[in-house]
């Protein structure tokens, strides 16, 4: 899977899912883009859409895109929080198609 870090994510989060591409928006210099450009952007080179804004559903009608969508749902964006999710959404990989959103972490 091509998987693309939202600017809201540590980069490091991709050390942890070996066996995919990954890269983050930073990398690919598309900081600051709306979300709707981004996500434009993103569903042309990439598979999934990994964020912590747990906004972008509400804000995006997300199935319009051809990439997959993946919020993380931590106590903080930190690293030390996100990274403790990162065994469910490798899980989330296997299955996730373009179009679709995954929730991984706190359920409210």
């Amino acid at each position: 899977m091509q998987i693309l870090i939202d600017e809201c994510l540590d980069w490091r989060l991709c050390r942890v899912l070996s066996g995919h591409y990954c890269s983050s928006v930073a990398k690919m210099g598309w900081s600051g883009l709306s979300n709707g450009a981004l996500l434009e952007k993103a569903a042309e080179k990439f598979d999934v859409f990994l964020t912590g804004d747990l906004n972008l559903t509400f804000q995006q009608n997300l199935t319009r895109f051809s990439i997959a969508v993946i919020v993380l749902e931590a106590a903080s964006n930190r690293l030390i929080d996100t990274s403790n999710l990162m065994p469910q959404v490798l899980k989330a990989l296997g299955t996730v198609q373009p179009g679709q959103v995954v929730r991984i972490g706190i359920t409210r």
